[in-house]
């Protein structure tokens, strides 16, 4: 049986776009910085095919 590849590029996209907000919310001190890590968690995830 072949496996075929999907294409991940968007997830990618995802996980750096809410990497970054990550980063920023770090450096502006934002309250709600937890709500940021599913985002971030989940595209990785995602982009990496796990699930």
């Amino acid at each position: 049986m072949e496996k075929q590849k999907k294409n991940t590029g968007l997830y990618w996209v995802l996980f750096l776009i809410s990497s970054a907000a990550f980063i920023y919310a770090i450096e502006a001190r934002f309250e709600y910085l937890t709500l940021i890590l599913p985002f971030v968690c989940t595209s990785f995830v995602k982009a990496l095919d796990i699930m």
